[in-house]
């Protein structure tokens, strides 16, 4: 009788490396990372020897010398005797500025002309075609140039507003005044700055923020915890006031203990003064940015609810629900899971586009750090690589959040 036996173990050889499927792609990967490497290293150090042949070294100390020029638009205290350091940050602020307002106003665009343009309406349907292709095939930049000068030659002087009978006259209750200039609109100043004078109202701005992201949380629980009891129960319970509580009474007692109020713009010899100044390449720069990138957010939109099936739509109506409440409720959520990927290209677009702004002389990153600063301390590849890096962590961060948001809202198989 025959007993059967394991063949003996085969031992590894160094071509198994190459010719065996278990091991070749990890060498290729292998090889691949070591060439990568090896590049680097090669290009890094090319990069410092031709910097020592030139007199230079790389390091970055710029940053904190005298900077030396103004800035027009800031949202933190900065003066030229302030460091290139500070400059750097206050270009930076001003970008996450223009594309945190950009994203806002452009998805609300994009989603309202993306459902316009299905609607039966022949009328409202060519208006919302005209809105997309129009915005969508001529360039960015002929549009940045196009509402500055609407911006600057449509609209009155401050002297206009001069006089017992002016020519023109501020809006809204007399707060707001819309000149050549820029825009003129209440600011909102504290009396008890967090940190000091020295800090400005950052610190101010930052506890506010803080708590309408806890209080927005909260409420998501709140309404999390009243919808899991409605579907144990069959009754939901009420939250709503709740919901406002939670919003608004840490925020109107943190507003209250700032001493905040506002401080509205007056015309004073030539020019407004108080207030809060929007310059007319902020403007200019935000509404092109907006309008531009909501045309693409309209086609994004509008796929997204076309790949949602009719059969979903005509269910809607059996229920006897309304157009408006089966967009709301039925169709858009399940776009949703379409729309997402798509629309944070165009967030990451509209990002980088911003870079745009040193045509209108809007100063972003792009003019302070990747302009001013490299002219005058010479330090192209230090300001470049800073300029990139931001760049690059701004897409990365934005595209974090929106996977995600993805993830939340994308449907769950069983």
């Amino acid at each position: 009788m025959s007993t059967a036996t394991n063949p003996p173990a085969e031992s590894f050889r160094l071509s198994q490396l190459i010719y065996d499927t278990r091991y070749r792609s990890i060498t290729i990967q292998v090889v691949a990372f070591i060439l990568i490497l090896a590049g680097l290293f090669f290009l890094g150090t090319n990069i410092v020897r031709n910097l020592s042949e030139l007199g230079k070294d790389f390091n970055f100390g710029f940053l904190s010398s005298r900077a030396g020029y103004d800035i027009n638009q800031r949202l933190i205290e900065y003066s030229n005797d302030s460091t290139h350091g500070r400059a750097a940050l206050v270009g930076i602020l001003n970008t996450l500025l223009v594309a945190f307002l950009g994203c806002i106003l452009a998805t609300i665009l994009g989603v309202i002309a993306g459902v316009l343009r299905l609607s039966k309406n022949w009328i409202v349907g060519r208006l919302m075609t005209v809105y997309v292709e129009g915005f969508r095939n001529i360039p960015l930049l002929l549009w940045i140039i196009l509402i500055f000068a609407v911006m600057t030659e449509a609209t009155p002087q401050p002297r206009d507003f001069r006089g017992d009978e002016p020519e023109a006259s501020m809006i809204v209750f007399d707060s707001i005044a819309v000149t050549n200039r820029g825009i003129y609109i209440p600011s909102v100043q504290f009396n008890n700055v967090i940190g000091g004078a020295e800090s400005g109202s950052l610190l101010n701005w930052l506890v506010l923020i803080a708590l309408v992201i806890g209080s927005v949380i909260a409420i998501r629980k709140i309404n999390a915890s009243a919808t899991a009891k409605q579907e144990a129960t069959g009754i939901r319970p009420t939250t709503w006031y709740i919901n406002l509580g939670i919003f608004f009474v840490p925020l109107i007692a943190a507003l209250v203990l700032m001493g905040a109020h506002l401080n509205y713009p007056e015309l004073r010899g030539f020019n407004f003064a108080g207030g809060t100044h929007l310059r007319n390449s902020l403007i200019a720069l935000w509404f092109a940015l907006s309008l531009y990138t909501g045309a693409f957010i309209a086609e994004i939109v509008r796929a997204g609810i076309m790949a949602v099936s009719k059969g979903q739509t005509e269910a809607a109506f059996a229920l006897g629900l309304r157009p408006n409440r089966t967009m709301n409720l039925v169709i858009l959520p399940q776009a949703m899971r379409v729309i997402i990927p798509p629309l944070i290209s165009q967030y990451l677009n509209l990002t980088k586009n911003s870079s745009l702004a040193i045509a209108v002389g809007y100063m972003d990153v792009r003019s302070t750090l990747g302009g001013i600063t490299i002219n005058q301390t010479g330090r192209e590849l230090e300001g470049m690589l800073l300029l990139g890096l931001f760049y690059l962590v701004t897409s990365l961060v934005i595209s974090g959040a929106m996977n995600i948001y993805n993830n939340s809202v994308k449907l769950k198989e069983r």
